[in-house]
């Protein structure tokens, strides 16, 4: 089919015709994982199996790191990093606002305060020179998110941290297997967190694992809520077994069964993945689009797929845009995350009620929509496109076809549109 050929939204034939579902199945799940599972049943603990531990020493040893804890979901993991840390009530975080909600919350529930900084466009992670601007005696620690599989720029992040003396905390959900500088994110911060959902690259349906290196870090994670797991520690920890904190964070044997052969295919799965949108961005790059290509000292990972969009070179308004490629045949997930600074729950003073923080209310920050115009106006121009872990070339050349007819007949489609 011509690349001059006629937009199917203005009555043309659609460009996709393979089997974009099949493509962009996720997660895998085969008779290995199926094994895992029943190997679990089969031996009848279904609380406190050893697989538990398995998984543990598995992410050690796959990342390096002294220490890793399973948790029943990625925001649990999170919220006992912020407690591992100690943060006091009133202590504030540097956080993004481009991040899913669990990067932030957990914190408002040791009483923290989130501090909302700029992302910068072309790694999509905090703005290094506006974290330094909103940095206040009170600041304790930076949450770095290395949103959609791309690492942050780490290197000022890090210096930063470094130079005011934070903690940091790594959400590394979107990033299994992502590096920098040759180390993996995730090892990175002084506490690091994945999330293993079943979007995630290694999935388990539902866990979380916290990494760190510092004893005393560990230590404070199992105290928040495993009670099994405080009566095997050494010290006088061992005194809060009958209670924890009131959280029970355990991950079920059953997820770290699958978590486990998951792990085990995440090199392999994110080179398939990776392959696919290289292919992809190097036709979109070509049509003007911006794809985000990681830095030299970086090796990213795709859990979303994103492309910046100029409208204005174009003449073709987003919406438009849209609205043709669907008629192509092309898949296009919507957006998964509004900035969390607009949410109700910030610009209502929930937030605040919740961190019951004890500080003079003129000394909190001001939760306003509108702040944040850096951030606000580089979410506008992104679209999300499927992932394609399993896809072959002709369905991704389908793709390419279907921007290029849309983009051949702009103006025709604006006026017809319009």
């Amino acid at each position: 089919m011509s690349t001059d050929a006629r937009p199917a939204i203005l009555g043309g034939p659609p460009a996709v015709s393979l089997d974009v579902e099949a493509a962009n199945r996720w997660p895998l799940l085969t008779e290995e994982d199926e094994a895992a599972v029943l190997d679990v049943i089969r031996h009848g603990d279904l609380s406190t199996h050893t697989v538990i531990g398995s998984l543990e020493a598995d992410y050690r040893r796959y990342f390096g790191v002294e220490h890793a804890l399973a948790h029943c979901n990625g925001t649990a993991a999170l919220l006992a990093a912020y407690f591992a840390l100690e943060l006091q009530p009133g202590d504030e975080v540097l956080v993004p606002s481009a991040t899913f909600w669990a990067s932030v919350l957990p914190l408002l529930w040791v009483g923290g305060i989130p501090v909302f900084c700029e992302s910068e466009t072309e790694q999509l992670g905090l703005d290094p020179e506006d974290v330094e601007r909103r940095i206040s005696p009170r600041t304790r620690a930076i949450m770095v998110v290395h949103l959609w599989g791309m690492p942050s720029r780490l290197e000022a992040l890090l210096d930063i941290a470094r130079r005011h003396d934070l903690k940091v905390i790594e959400d590394a959900s979107h990033a299994q297997g992502a590096k920098w500088r040759g180390q993996w994110c995730g090892t990175l911060g002084d506490v690091a967190v994945f999330s293993l959902q079943s979007r995630k690259l290694a999935p388990a349906g539902e866990g979380g694992m916290l990494l760190c290196n510092e004893a005393g870090l560990l230590e404070r994670a199992i105290c928040l809520g495993d009670i099994t797991r405080i009566l095997q520690l050494p010290g006088p920890a061992r005194r809060f077994a009958a209670t924890s904190f009131g959280v029970k964070t355990r991950i079920s044997p059953i997820s770290a069964a699958i978590a486990r052969v998951q792990l085990r295919q995440l090199e392999d799965r994110n080179a398939a993945r990776n392959s696919n949108l290289d292919y992809l961005s190097a036709g979109l790059q070509d049509l003007g689009f911006g794809t985000f290509p990681a830095p030299a000292d970086v090796e990213r990972t795709y859990f979303e797929y994103h492309v910046r969009y100029d409208e204005e070179r174009s003449g073709l308004p987003t919406d438009m845009l849209l609205a043709a490629l669907q008629a192509e045949g092309c898949q296009l997930p919507p957006q998964l995350y509004p900035l969390l600074h607009q949410q109700p729950f910030f610009t209502e003073g929930h937030a605040l009620a919740l961190a019951r923080s004890g500080r003079d209310p003129g000394d909190l920050p001001d939760y306003r929509a509108d702040d944040l115009p850096n951030t606000r106006a580089a979410q506008n121009f992104l679209i999300q496109l499927p992932t394609f872990p399993w896809a072959e070339r002709p369905l991704l050349d389908q793709y390419l076809l279907a921007f290029h007819k849309v983009l051949n007949h702009a103006g025709e489609i604006a006026s017809a549109l319009g």
